[in-house]
């Protein structure tokens, strides 16, 4: 790792240490529940992790707040999109089994996790994927798993790393 690479880690670590709590309490407010905040709040933090070239912020908590409401706004948007697609699936009784194009669709896209994924340790994956698939929030992942949620925070840092990086080669 470069010095520049520790530097812009423990600027952000600086951040996190400083602001985490409040970005946690802000975004309980617009939330149903204080796991999801604290799942956007350490998400907010990864992205800006991932963010290269940052500099020192004149105000932090606007970019940290402005990053944290797009991520809730995603949030929002799969939930919704959600709903439609069990209520259709409710309102569709001959839609038992998803068709063999669907299938197909879903098993590439698995496999493409799959590669992205591919070399990370076990835990990384299981993290990652409990996550991202099955929609857990850190504090579930930790108790699934049985590690500390500070573990589920640093495989997601390391899962999406490793799928930026990828991604972008």
């Amino acid at each position: 790792m470069s010095g520049a690479d520790t530097s812009h880690s423990d600027y952000v670590g600086g951040l996190f240490r400083s602001h985490y709590d409040w970005l946690c309490s802000r975004l309980h407010r617009h939330l149903d529940s204080r796991a999801h905040a604290e799942d956007i709040a350490a998400d907010t933090f990864v992205q800006l992790l991932s963010a290269p070239g940052v500099v020192p912020i004149r105000q932090p908590r606007a970019l940290l707040t402005t990053i944290a409401q797009r991520l809730m706004y995603q949030l929002w948007r799969r939930r919704d999109l959600e709903r439609a697609y069990l209520d259709a699936l409710d309102n569709d009784e001959t839609s038992t089994a998803p068709s063999p194009e669907e299938l197909a669709q879903m098993l590439e896209a698995l496999q493409a996790i799959d590669q992205l994924l591919d070399g990370l340790p076990a835990k990384v994956k299981a993290t990652f994927l409990l996550s991202q698939l099955n929609g857990l929030t850190y504090p579930e992942i930790a108790s699934e798993l049985g590690i500390s949620q500070r573990s589920v925070s640093d495989y997601m840092t390391r899962a999406f790393n490793r799928c930026l990086r990828l991604c972008l080669e």
